[in-house]
């Protein structure tokens, strides 16, 4: 039985009860008899019922067209998303198509900006190959942000037990903030137009590619390194071992550098290093003879050291003079700001002397250290 058949019976058995009601005033009874109670309270029971079961078909009606919306809204975005990379693909090959309102392609006297379906997935690129990224806590938002925090390193909320009319002694941290500006920065790759004369050429996930590799690498040196005066990274770290020697570390070095961090902030934490200095640390033994720095297959990077995991990275300094060698702890306590307008055009024209076309991007970007507790370093003599 359809809705329709459905609410037609309901009214039925409304107009049957609304004729047992009339005969009661036409007979002017102040009571229903025997037989009109129960024959009333029958149709009261099958009323109700139909009314649940038409309350259950409405509702999966409401479903199925929420889900038709949905899918349709999926293909929709999705078929957009194609739309916008053929476009794109198109432009770069210099392949003329039709200019579509919902292709979110702009192009100018000098180049095209790049939809923002591809802008994302070059983003989402940089998170998938760039670790320290990955695990920082990330603000996607644009402008300055302040982020506050509960700082506890020179006085804290202590319990302590009481007398009765005796004061209270208040003891407590304090709240601080550290503030997340923009900052601007811009990278060009360029492209062989002979690379892109080739059909068979991906060029649309080769330009992801080469500039997702180019902004990870360089995300990945701000955030281990930092600038003056621009994005600080880890370079404000507070937790500092510092080594006996310049040009090596010891075992114990290493420990005590691990138990900088406290326990509850240990289950994330994991070693960043130059392979170089991985490759020195992989000949210490400890008292037993055992290996310090082992291969471990269940590793995310292949090893681990004193039970973590243990990620290499051309970009930090190897062991020499008051370099950083090492950094210790869960990658969570440094704040990223990347804001979500990515800028990323195309350039056609710029490079055609060099028979190539160039594909240049911007981002707006500051990193600082959230949660000081979380990360330590190693610092050489």
């Amino acid at each position: 039985m359809n809705l329709k058949e459905l609410i037609e019976k309901k009214n039925e058995k409304i107009e049957t009860m609304q004729g047992i009601l009339s005969k009661m005033e036409t007979e002017e009874r102040a009571e229903m008899t025997a037989e009109e109670k129960e024959s009333f309270d029958k149709i009261e029971t099958e009323i109700r019922a139909l009314e649940e079961t038409i309350s259950r078909v409405e509702k999966a009606k409401s479903l199925d067209i929420q889900k038709a919306q949905k899918d349709e809204g999926a293909n929709q975005t999705e078929n957009r998303s194609d739309m916008e990379e053929r476009a794109f693909a198109d432009y770069i090959r210099g392949v003329v198509t039709e200019e579509r309102a919902d292709v979110n392609l702009t192009v100018g006297d000098n180049g095209a900006v790049i939809p923002s379906s591809i802008a994302n997935k070059i983003i989402k690129k940089v998170y998938d190959i760039c670790p320290i990224y990955q695990l920082a806590t990330r603000y996607n938002v644009g402008g300055t942000l302040n982020i506050p925090y509960y700082d506890e390193s020179t006085q804290s909320i202590t319990m302590a037990y009481a007398t009765e009319f005796a004061e209270l002694e208040s003891t407590s941290g304090k709240f601080a903030s550290i503030e997340l500006k923009g900052f601007l920065a811009g990278v060009l790759s360029k492209i062989s137009k002979s690379l892109i004369n080739n059909s068979q050429f991906d060029v649309v996930n080769f330009t992801i590619a080469a500039m997702a590799e180019s902004i990870s690498k360089w995300i990945e040196k701000e955030l281990l390194i930092g600038t003056t005066n621009k994005v600080a990274g880890l370079s404000t770290v507070t937790q500092i071992k510092t080594a006996a020697s310049a040009s090596a570390v010891t075992a114990d070095e290493l420990i005590d550098l691990q138990e900088l961090v406290p326990d509850v902030y240990q289950a994330g934490s994991i070693f960043i290093m130059n392979k170089a200095t991985r490759t020195a640390i992989r000949k210490l033994k400890d008292a037993d003879g055992n290996y310090l720095l082992n291969r471990d297959v269940s590793a995310k990077w292949g090893y681990t050291l004193l039970g973590k995991d243990v990620y290499t990275s051309d970009n930090m300094p190897t062991m020499a003079t008051t370099n950083t060698a090492i950094y210790y702890g869960d990658m969570s306590g440094l704040a990223v700001k990347l804001s979500e307008d990515v800028s990323i055009e195309v350039l056609r024209e710029k490079f055609a002397t060099q028979h190539a076309i160039g594909v240049v991007g911007y981002i707006e970007i500051d990193s600082k250290v959230e949660n000081a507790q979380k990360i330590a370093k190693l610092v050489m003599a």
